[in-house]
């Protein structure tokens, strides 16, 4: 194959949210298999694809198992899986094995995309080939490029035509001369690019497309965009521009000062894989593989059980082994209730709530179109992590009612949520007289306790630069302490709570979302 004269990724999918779904239908039917030229296998992996919806259904007319190897190189990719040498079997890395074992996928994939690396077992590979002159860590240029304040915002044409081909490395040179190109395509747009342009970053298959000539860089750059969002660090704003969110920056100053190191020698694919797929919570791949156990049937029913497990906690907030879930899991694999909760029990007995925080973080950009799961996911999260009654009141579509009624019987208060799924929510004038008017200065109609109100709150995506004066004039006008939280944050809030950070008592809660404006980090950390 050509060599490739520009940073590439390989895309079946341009967004990560199917990973851990791709990677349990592969652990399902490849794990300790051999891959490289099985091609029973390889269809296997394929159509176990398509029955998931993970992938188009196919002919096939070839039977060649070409679309498996695509989602199969993606995982590698990522370094959610490897060869070994002395087997030539499939293992997953300890990144792989956390995802199946319903660690937060977010918090995995986000330390393995910082990590990305050019030359990597994968972009040295005959069908990939990255140019050689790269190297680099993509991500960790780019979230650079976004701390900068010189730059703030990355657009897809400025990561397609100046950056994914001229950012090589990570030096002060490379980096200030990036900066400056990017300043001139601002002022000058394809004026400044060299006349040899696509003589020089030409596609790997075929020629420049005449209609759409940086249609190939745009499609990489439209990719690495969507991998940048899946952090949760970063969003496009309403002019399709990549910025960072608010109030991230420490998580991602953390992420750059711990991702800089590059591993060695690419082309020892075991050794690498195994380095660049540590997980968050391990420093080094100590396992010892080569005493593999026999496959038995218990082994394959707990791999179908922990695949079904994972592909619905990206579904729902699960917060423990209950009958409803052991029932569901019983019924879609066709494995007796006793076995599953006993494996349930063992692989997943506090549940995995940050597996649906991906799906969570997306709808609170949503606008309309999830505005209803967004509302139900957040009053199961207020449940079921947090232990208020939390009653969902949005889906009557009544202006008098709040979208979620919060009840503390321990403590003797009810509070008001409304969830708004914008990146950048403001409170109208309508909104305002809603929520002094109607959802606080009505809420006998809607509640049957007596509790005076505790707090009310907003959680949105993101807020307008007028947020904090908007929720204090409600709290003046209304007499009741309010707040606002990004979804960013609350997603913090619940980590912190499901993995024993933190306790939230619900007096705890009540201060943290009484501080009359919008909640920081420095409110719910101490």
């Amino acid at each position: 194959m050509q060599m490739l004269n520009y940073w590439w990724v390989t895309r079946p999918k341009r967004k990560l949210d199917s990973v851990p779904e791709v990677l349990a239908a592969f652990a399902g039917i490849s794990l300790d298999q051999e891959w490289k030229g099985q091609r029973k296998t390889q269809l296997s992996y394929e159509e176990a694809l398509e029955q998931a919806g993970l992938k188009r259904v196919g002919l096939r007319r070839d039977q060649s198992g070409s679309g498996g190897r695509t989602y199969a190189a993606w995982l590698r990719s990522l370094g959610l899986i490897f060869k070994q040498e002395s087997t030539r079997k499939i293992k997953l890395t300890l990144a792989g094995e956390a995802i199946m074992d319903g660690k937060p996928p977010v918090d995995i994939l986000t330390n393995q995309i910082f990590k990305y690396q050019f030359p990597s077992s994968f972009s040295i590979g005959k069908s990939v080939n990255v140019s050689s002159r790269f190297k680099i860590h993509p991500f960790l240029f780019l979230f650079r490029l976004l701390m900068d304040r010189r730059i703030r915002y990355l657009t897809q044409s400025e990561i397609a035509r100046i950056i994914i081909v001229e950012a090589v490395n990570e030096s002060d040179a490379c980096y200030e001369d990036i900066v400056n190109r990017i300043h001139q395509y601002r002022s000058y747009g394809d004026d400044c690019l060299p006349k040899n342009f696509f003589e020089q970053y030409k596609p790997g298959k075929g020629g420049v497309n005449p209609a759409h000539p940086y249609s190939h860089l745009e499609d990489v750059a439209n990719t690495i965009m969507n991998w940048v969002e899946y952090t949760q660090l970063a969003m496009r704003n309403d002019d399709k521009q990549l910025e960072l969110l608010p109030g991230v920056e420490s998580d991602v100053k953390r992420n750059l000062q711990r991702s800089s190191a590059f591993i060695e020698r690419p082309e020892d694919h075991e050794n690498f894989q195994r380095k660049y797929g540590l997980d968050p919570y391990h420093r080094k791949d100590t396992r010892n593989l080569e005493n593999t156990k026999t496959i038995t049937n218990s082994i394959l029913a707990e791999q179908l059980i922990k695949q079904a497990y994972v592909v619905l906690s990206l579904e729902r907030p699960i917060t423990g082994v209950t009958d409803d879930l052991i029932q569901y899991i019983s019924e879609k694999t066709g494995i007796v209730q006793n076995v599953v909760q006993m494996s349930l029990t063992k692989c997943f007995p506090h549940g995995s709530i940050g597996s649906f925080m991906s799906s969570y973080f997306e709808m609170a950009f949503s606008g309309r179109d999830e505005a209803v799961d967004f509302e139900k996911a957040t009053t199961n999260i207020f449940k079921d992590v947090f232990g208020y009654k939390a009653i969902h009141l949005g889906q009557t579509g009544s202006k008098s009612a709040p979208d979620i009624l919060l009840l503390s019987d321990s403590d003797g208060y009810q509070s008001i949520i409304d969830n708004k799924a914008y990146s950048k929510y403001s409170i109208s004038r309508d909104h305002h007289n809603r929520m002094v008017h109607n959802y606080i200065g009505r809420i006998n109609s809607y509640s049957d306790r007596s509790y005076p109100i505790g707090f009310f709150s907003y959680i949105a995506g993101g807020f307008g630069k007028s947020i904090d004066k908007q929720i204090k004039d409600e709290v003046t006008e209304s007499g009741v302490h309010g707040s606002g939280i990004t979804v960013s944050d609350f997603i913090k809030m619940i980590q912190y709570q499901q993995h024993g950070v933190k306790h939230y008592s619900h007096a705890d809660l009540r201060r943290i979302f009484s501080v009359d404006r919008q909640v920081k980090d420095a409110d719910y950390v101490l």
